[in-house]
């Protein structure tokens, strides 16, 4: 499956700039309908070492409320985390919309079929039987009312090299790259084994995976932030107004926002000078 993904996918940056801040606004939008609506929407982000999590995240969560949202990076369950059932710590951070509209996992539930599985952290049958006990999870919150979402960033193998090499020779991104990460890119075939197992295995129609194509970080941004307006808009029957971004879509008057704003301007300064004129 993951070969088939076309990684050459880009955008320039005028399409960049423009497809993020359109839908930015569009999400910002949406997002105060979750609330409107007592909905939640989950979002789940995996990917490759270097994929572009961060960065992804990060233009989602932009412009939204902070108020509404919340990203829980997931590490390795570690305390009262690793004395429970894994899907427990996750079940612990759901929170009321009323609280929290988006909840954001960079990392997830789906360690148990990945790193787990690789690393040998579970047993065969653990990480087997995994695969039921996740489609019934997200069922059960699909079933609440909750949207979900899944993000898969694929880079491929070279492209992820390229990013260590220029995380090492650069001082401030250093920090970024651990042994572990040099280690886990020499398993590259293992994961990417585990990895179609999981798209198959739980890519439902309550929780869809979409697969994000990462080499070019700027189109796996807006990409992502497309799916999330499309599913919003569909889940919650609710569509976002078109934002006054140069090269977007009009409204059905042919008129941008911004446009009416400078027509009704014009109109008051007729108005005023007939007013002068008559005088």
């Amino acid at each position: 499956m993951l070969e088939t993904i076309d990684l050459s996918q880009s955008l320039t940056r005028a399409e960049y700039m423009q497809g993020l801040l359109r839908y930015q606004l569009q999400l910002r939008e949406l997002a105060y309908q979750l609330y409107v609506q007592k909905r939640t929407l989950v979002v789940v982000y995996e990917g490759w070492d270097a994929g572009g999590k961060g960065g992804n995240i990060k233009r989602v969560t932009e412009k939204l409320d902070p108020r509404g949202y919340e990203v829980f990076p997931i590490a390795a369950p570690a305390g009262e985390d690793g004395t429970h059932h894994y899907l427990w710590r996750f079940w612990r951070r759901f929170k009321p919309p009323d609280e929290k509209q988006i909840l954001i996992f960079d990392r997830s539930w789906y360690g148990r079929v990945m790193v787990e599985r690789i690393e040998g952290f579970c047993t065969e049958e653990e990480w087997k039987r995994a695969y039921r006990e996740i489609n019934e999870f997200e069922r059960q919150l699909a079933d609440h009312g909750m949207i979900l979402a899944k993000f898969w960033i694929h880079i491929s193998s070279e492209e992820q090299l390229q990013r260590f090499t220029d995380r090492q020779d650069t001082p401030y991104k250093a920090w970024k790259l651990t042994d572990e990460d040099w280690r886990n890119r020499q398993r590259w075939d293992q994961y990417e084994e585990a990895v179609e197992d999981m798209l198959l295995r739980t890519s439902t129609i309550t929780a869809p995976w979409t697969i994000v194509e990462g080499n070019d970080k700027w189109f796996a941004r807006v990409k992502t932030l497309r799916t999330l307006v499309e599913l919003l808009s569909q889940e919650l029957d609710y569509q976002p107004t078109e934002p006054p971004v140069a090269g977007s879509t009009k409204d059905k008057k042919g008129e941008s926002a911004m446009a009416k704003k400078t027509d009704e301007s014009k109109k008051d300064s007729k108005k005023k000078k007939k007013k002068k004129d008559k005088k």
